[in-house]
């Protein structure tokens, strides 16, 4: 098991781990039981590729379960989780850090609520969301952030980012909510 950061925590990937090249960027969570019920969440994880402007510089870069991959197929997105049910990572990006290109300065991992307004639901209602790195190559676990249960009405979270410094990749452990949603999110990088 890798590292365990807290929120706010910033990590560099390249330097600890020499010749990285691909990873794989889990991200899980579960719906708190309602009473004997577990509700049914579709929760939909999303990538925002953004140059050194922290904009989208094309709409490719945009990656989620309706575009898979960015422009340069460097960011590659599983495809759409819509229960969240078991264990382990429920959705997952795959990141070929190596083969980014430059113009990308940071990958950010953002998870919404697919319809919360209508169905009444938010991250007050999630439990046990976690975002992980894992080596392609070893697949060694390199880092987790457990994002804890702080959030209430936000319907879209930022998990965290990876972003370029240089040659080398860190990632910083975000967790900060958007009570408006994705659309919110998108308009603050675009």
């Amino acid at each position: 098991m890798g590292i365990s950061l807290k929120k706010g925590e910033k990590v560099t990937l390249t330097k600890e781990n020499k010749g990285l090249r691909s990873v794989t960027v889990g991200l899980g969570w579960d719906a708190k039981p309602k009473g004997l019920l577990k509700l049914n969440f579709d929760l939909d994880a999303s990538v925002f590729c953004l140059d050194r402007n922290g904009k989208l510089s094309h709409r490719d870069n945009f990656v989620y379960y309706g575009n898979t991959y960015n422009k340069d197929h460097t960011v590659i997105h599983s495809g759409d989780n819509l229960t969240g049910q078991g264990d382990g990572d429920d959705e997952q990006i795959v990141v070929k850090l190596s083969e980014l290109s430059k113009e990308i300065e940071k990958v950010v991992f953002v998870v919404n609520i697919f319809n919360a307004r209508m169905k009444g639901q938010s991250f007050g209602m999630v439990e046990n969301a976690f975002i992980r790195i894992v080596d392609n190559d070893s697949k060694e676990e390199l880092l987790r952030y457990d994002l804890g249960k702080e959030f209430s009405k936000e319907i879209a979270v930022i998990f965290g980012e990876i972003s370029r410094d240089g040659d080398l990749w860190n990632f910083n452990a975000i967790g900060q909510g958007y009570d408006g949603g994705l659309s919110v999110i998108r308009k603050e990088f675009t």
